[in-house]
């Protein structure tokens, strides 16, 4: 008995040093935003589609950015395809991008992985642009959705879809998970109401110019 107990205590520490050493760093706001929202998402879950129109509304009322991450689940057949395509069209502009992931939100039911080409194919259309004979050649698009999917494991997604609300304040805890989505607005004014002015890449990088020793001479 008590060997099982201290099993069972290391199992939960594991658990808790795990949950503690969850890499949170991707969970801000992109250059530029003071507040933004972030999602990781699988574009074959029902549950992410039926949040879809709830974030760009968020987002459109308050103009602020939304970042997906791809988590396509491997229960799923076909999401791991349409993020790739989604990253190819992400490639061509981040509003193609984003249109299509709303496109497979809004078709999915009649998507399957025998059609999901042509789906691809008509949305390009729609959009006048084309899909390449071959979408991924040097697999580019997917090493990226694997490179999102491994993130989302660090950060330590279990669901989809999981979603934050983000800020760039430097006190506290910069995100909170959207866990009931009916609180989306009111997370989204108080994120506001704390965070610091938005700053660029740029600005955050500049340092003031070290005047050298013979112009502090030439100064005198």
């Amino acid at each position: 008995m008590p060997s099982r107990v201290l099993i069972i205590v290391a199992a939960l520490l594991m658990f808790a040093n795990f949950s503690y050493s969850a890499d949170t760093s991707a969970l801000k706001p992109p250059p530029g935003q003071s507040v933004a929202i972030v999602e990781f998402v699988d574009l074959q879950c029902p549950d992410c589609a039926n949040a879809n129109p709830l974030l760009k509304e968020a987002a459109k009322t308050y103009n602020i950015p939304i970042v997906r991450y791809d988590f396509p689940l491997p229960k799923h057949n076909w999401s791991y395809d349409a993020a790739v395509i989604a990253k190819y069209f992400d490639s061509k502009s981040k509003a193609l991008g984003a249109g299509w992931r709303d496109y497979c939100f809004e078709n999915q039911p009649a998507i399957s992985p025998e059609n999901l080409r042509t789906n691809a194919e008509k949305f390009a259309a729609q959009n006048k642009t084309s899909l390449p004979f071959v979408v991924d050649p040097d697999g580019k698009f997917a090493g990226a959705v694997k490179a999102d999917f491994a993130l989302g494991q660090r950060v330590g997604i279990e669901h989809t879809p999981t979603i934050y609300v983000v800020s760039n304040k430097t006190y506290g805890k910069p995100f909170v998970e959207v866990v009931d989505r009916s609180k989306l607005y009111s997370i989204i004014d108080e994120m506001k109401s704390q965070a610091g002015p938005a700053t660029t890449s740029a600005e955050k990088s500049a340092k003031p110019a070290k005047t050298s020793r013979l112009a502090k001479k030439q100064l005198r």
